[in-house]
This record gives structure tokens, C-alpha cells and sequence, in this order.
């Protein structure tokens, strides 16, 4: 048997033609199916919009975390205190925070092996991840019983929109 480590991954994308709600279950349940994956993740306590109301608990909660983890001596006082927040993915408090705040942040990642497996960025307008073919079927059949879209993820990358006309 392969172990998930020597396993291949398959680069997936979140579309961009997607319901708001969405794009929240894309996110929250990509993390889910790559939970047991995880060995290091990070979330920034910025978005480029106003936090929805219903996840302000778990910004606040980031910014205490961050908070602690200068008062443990793992994170620089001088540093910004709401970028690069260090999650314990098997906390399932921090976990939580991550599952919330993703889906509107300006950049959150998740780690295995020194590769990245999961990166949402642009307030929940880019998300990208990498998963085994058992955790795709796993997030295919969890959006399904979301209503989420089948093709909710593409194996090509978005088109970047141009900002300037030429």
C-alpha cells in the first residue's frame, strides 16, 4: 500500500463562477478533507471586506491567539500581529478558526511534508489545493450533500483578470 505521503496529488481550483455560499462550503470543506493532512497551517486576521458577522468570534479569536503566542515566545512582538497566525489544525478551537476565517481572508495556507496542500487568498476569490484521489472523492460527495456544484473545482487555474486595458 502507498502511504498518503508518496501518494500523488492532483492541483485543483476553485472556480470563479461560484454562489457566495458557495465558495464558503468549497473552503471550509476542502479543509475538512485535508485535515488529517495538515502539519502546519497559517491564516492572516485581514480581508478585504468587513468580517461577516457570523465569524467575528473567530477573528477575535485569531488575534488572541496570535496574542499567545508572543506571550510563548513562538511569534516577534514587533510583527503584525494579524498576519501569519499559526494554527494547530488538531485543535479542533483552532481548527474552527481556520474553518471560519478562510473563506474571507486574504491568505491562508496549509502544510505537509514542506509542501503546500491548501492556499485561499484574495477574500475568498482564489483557492487552491492539492489533494490525494481519495480525498477528492471525499470533497466531491461532502459538496454533494452540500448542493454545492460538482464542478465547483477545475484542474486549470483561474484566468487572472486584467486590471488595465491596454
Amino acid at each position: 500500500m502507498i502511504s498518503e505521503a508518496d501518494e500523488l496529488r492532483r492541483d485543483l481550483f476553485l472556480r470563479d463562477d461560484l454562489e457566495a455560499g458557495d465558495v464558503v462550503s468549497a473552503h471550509r470543506e476542502a479543509l475538512r478533507v485535508l485535515r488529517d493532512s495538515i502539519e502546519t497551517a497559517h491564516v492572516d486576521a485581514y480581508s478585504d471586506i468587513a468580517w461577516p458577522r457570523e465569524v467575528v468570534a473567530a477573528y477575535e479569536h485569531a488575534l488572541s491567539m496570535a496574542e499567545n503566542q508572543v506571550a510563548e515566545g513562538v511569534r516577534s512582538a514587533k510583527g503584525d500581529p494579524g498576519m501569519g497566525i499559526d494554527v494547530a489544525v488538531r485543535d479542533d478551537t483552532q481548527f474552527d478558526v481556520f474553518l471560519s476565517l478562510a473563506p474571507f481572508t486574504i491568505h491562508a495556507e496549509a502544510w505537509r511534508q514542506g509542501r503546500e496542500i491548501f492556499s485561499a487568498s484574495d477574500t475568498g476569490t482564489a483557492l487552491w489545493i492539492a489533494v490525494t484521489s481519495q480525498q477528492e472523492v471525499q470533497l466531491v460527495s461532502r459538496l454533494g450533500a452540500l448542493g454545492v456544484p460538482q464542478t465547483a473545482f477545475t484542474t486549470q487555474p483561474r484566468r487572472r483578470r486584467r486590471l488595465f486595458a491596454r
